[in-house]
């Protein structure tokens, strides 16, 4: 005949288990909001370059550039101030994407200390903002697959995709 188990011993196994699985959820957890966090500030960070230009614009030069000539990844062409203090230059170089085309006159914000401008208005805030949209897209993935908060994930993806088709429509 086999003794019986004291109550006591037979309970350790199942604490023993209660206890790593809750170790592995936390652990899982913790990765996964670092990777979220990582993955959300990289997305701000990566917008903040040109959005501060863009939504920060007092002192700073603002005006009108018409796109003249575009290659390399850059477009050039004169520049005409609009606020005060800032003055006319001979060309200024603005990034060449889908929201510049050649032959078009774009309202621009120029960075300080350099001919560089950026879009301004409506447009220029929205695209500034593209790779925090698509930081919340893949984001929203993470939090779905990794922290299991499926709610959250579809507002960080509907966010994202929102944000993503308003720059479509504006530029």
């Amino acid at each position: 005949m086999i003794p019986a188990m004291p109550a006591s011993a037979a309970a350790r196994p199942r604490q023993a288990s209660s206890a790593s699985s809750a170790l592995v959820t936390f652990g899982r957890v913790a990765a996964m909001g670092t990777v979220t966090a990582l993955i959300l500030i990289a997305g701000v960070w990566a917008s903040w370059g040109t959005a501060q230009h863009v939504m920060l614009t007092k002192g700073r030069e603002r005006g009108t550039v018409e796109v003249t000539r575009c290659g390399g990844g850059v477009c050039a062409g004169p520049y005409a101030p609009v606020s005060a203090g800032s003055r006319a230059r001979g060309s200024v170089r603005i990034e060449d994407s889908v929201a510049v085309s050649e032959g078009r006159t774009y309202s621009v914000v120029v960075k300080p200390g350099s001919d560089d401008a950026v879009r301004s208005g409506p447009a220029g805030v929205l695209y500034a903002w593209v790779p925090l949209g698509g930081a919340l897209l893949l984001a929203s993935v993470v939090v779905a697959g990794g922290l299991r908060r499926t709610r959250v994930a579809w507002v960080m993806a509907g966010s994202g995709v929102a944000l993503l088709t308003a720059v479509f429509l504006a530029v």
